[in-house]
């Protein structure tokens, strides 16, 4: 009978788990949500704010933004518990980071439950006004009669402005230099300063410059016009057919986070995505709201993972 006993408690036990279980996945979220990301006034923290905003109104549950540096932020979310209240957002840094670096403490595939593509950011080909050049059919043919005496800028190794330009290289077989900044700031001031010819830039970067002349847009980099830059054409369409390349972002949890919780915060951060007023918000900062599935956003890692990680195999790309 004692052992009876026993047995009915425990499983009683099993079955309040179980329920609890459930009923976390169905009334979540029940208190405070952090999302962890980069530096403030990223580009990644404006998007993590606008997300945490929209959500702490949606659910009435305070939605926090911590901004850290990312490989700590990276690193806390991916042994966080998975339970939908500890997330990363973050951009491609997370799966590239591991292409270019031996001693990286995570797994971008395996530590961590894709939940939306938040954000395409296209980067914007400019050059100094003195370079002779008016599209990008003659960027490549200067670069080409001219090898090795065109500078392009960029930020640190494996950055979206790096791996576009040397892209842009392998596509259209021209030999342009590297000159390495520490961060797109100081390789667009270089740029402007005419200390380089060319760079692959987003538009928050370079807009005030392009319009005040002291730059010169060519072409956006994404596979369609950017909605910033509609006049802008494409660098495939303007003379290097098949070229693509866009810095993506959006958020994640930690491995293992049960699919309930992911479905709903899925739901809720492509329904903010596609709020009209926060359209314009990223337009305005020069990127392009996005929203996906899990699915979708998991395919497009490994899409990114396999052709950047043929880009930098190929041109011997190191973390610095």
């Amino acid at each position: 009978m004692l052992n009876l006993r026993f047995a009915v408690s425990v499983f009683s036990v099993y079955l309040l788990g179980l329920g609890a279980g459930v009923v976390s996945s169905q009334d979540y979220p029940i208190k405070p949500i952090r999302i962890l990301t980069g530096t403030a006034a990223s580009a990644s923290d404006f998007a993590s704010r606008i997300i945490a905003q929209g959500l702490t109104g949606n659910w009435g549950q305070q939605v926090i933004v911590d901004n850290r540096a990312i490989i700590f932020a990276t690193e806390t979310v991916a042994k966080a518990a998975p339970d939908g209240y500890t997330l990363l957002y973050t951009a491609s840094t997370l799966w590239i980071l591991p292409l270019i670096r031996n001693n990286v403490s995570y797994d971008p595939v395996k530590d961590f439950a894709p939940i939306s593509l938040a954000v395409s950011t296209p980067n914007i080909l400019v050059v100094h006004p003195s370079v002779a050049a008016n599209n990008v059919k003659g960027l490549i043919a200067l670069a080409k009669a001219k090898p090795g005496e065109l500078n392009y800028a960029s930020g640190g190794a494996g950055a979206s402005n790096h791996l576009a330009a040397e892209l842009f290289k392998a596509m259209a077989g021209v030999n342009m230099v590297r000159v390495n900044y520490k961060g797109a700031g100081p390789a667009v001031n270089a740029l402007v300063g005419g200390q380089v010819q060319v760079m692959f830039a987003t538009a928050s970067g370079v807009a005030p410059h392009i319009k005040s002349g002291r730059l010169r847009a060519l072409a956006v980099s994404s596979a369609k016009p950017a909605a910033a830059y509609p006049n802008l054409p494409t660098i495939a369409a303007a003379g290097l057919p098949g070229y693509e390349s866009a810095q993506t972002s959006g958020l994640f949890a930690p491995a293992k986070t049960s699919g309930p919780i992911i479905r709903r915060l899925n739901q809720e951060i492509v329904r903010i995505l596609n709020h009209a007023d926060v359209k314009e918000k990223f337009y305005n900062f020069g990127v392009e709201p996005v929203g996906s599935s899990p699915e979708q956003f998991a395919a497009t890692i490994k899409s990114e993972m396999t052709s950047m990680g043929k880009v930098i195999r190929d041109a011997n790309i190191r973390d610095e």
